[in-house]
This record gives structure tokens, sequence and C-alpha cells, in this order.
């Protein structure tokens, strides 16, 4: 694991992608995720800028993913709770059903070779494709060393 890398790659990507004023994310957090490693292996936080992730939700959240749970339940990231709205073969979406934010708040979540991309934005299509191209940048510079 070329930890270097992966910080500095990190660092560069949520300075320009997430924050609150002209981002296109309000939150992103990168969890260290083996797929194919013992279950006795856990996920921990990576990365994580404009949240604090409690790891008791991190380890829910990460048997959702485990369980393939998409289809059947919601999940909890913070406050809020979210419904699966879009599937594919390594990345969902999901739309937050408790938000107070009249436009609504949303959920891209990228698996990669090594990592689970948790990306957290405000707002409803055009908010949710400039997430997904930020979200598709990280996971592409991860790609290039088979992170």
């Amino acid at each position: 694991m070329d930890w270097a890398f992966v910080h500095k790659t990190w660092d560069k990507w949520a300075s320009t992608n997430v924050g609150y004023s002209g981002h296109p994310l309000k939150a992103a957090l990168l969890i260290n995720h083996d797929p194919t490693g013992p279950s006795r292996l856990l996920s921990t936080i990576a990365a994580q800028e404009g949240i604090k992730a409690n790891p008791i939700e991190l380890s829910n959240f990460m048997d959702f993913i485990k369980q393939n749970k998409l289809h059947t339940e919601l999940f909890v990231i913070g406050s809020n709770q979210y419904l699966v709205t879009t599937i594919h073969e390594n990345w969902f979406s999901a739309r937050c059903i408790n938000t107070s934010k009249p436009a609504g708040e949303g959920v891209i979540v990228i698996q990669t070779a090594a990592y689970i991309l948790v990306a957290l934005y405000e707002g409803s299509i055009g908010p949710a494709s400039r997430a997904m191209a930020a979200a598709d940048q990280l996971t592409w510079q991860l790609g290039r060393k088979n992170l």
C-alpha cells in the first residue's frame, strides 16, 4: 500500500473538491477496505474531510455494503438516513430521506480495489453530476496505482 501517494492525492483532491462554497462535495470519507480479505479484518478510515465519522456508524455502514442490503434497507451517515436510488457494478448513489435542505442531499459511494469513497453533496441533479465527476476523479487517480 502506497500511503504517501494516497494521502498526497487525497489532500490535493479534497482541497479542490470538498467544502461548502463552490465545491461539488460538502464532505468525503475514504475507507480502507479489502473485499477479498478475511472477515475479521476491519475497515478503517484512511481520510476524511468535512465530516467526523463515527466508528460504530462506519461499522454499520460497512456491514450494509458487505451484506449487500442495498435493495432492502436504509443506511445512516451522521444524522442522515439514505435510500439507495442507483446501483452499478462498483458504485451506488443514494438520497437522504430526512434532510432539512430544500434541494435535498445525496451520497455517492464508489469501491476501488483497496478503498471505498463516500462523497456527500447537497442538491439535486446538477450537484449530483458534479459530485460524481469529483468522486470519479479521485477513484481514477487511485486506480492508476491499483488502489
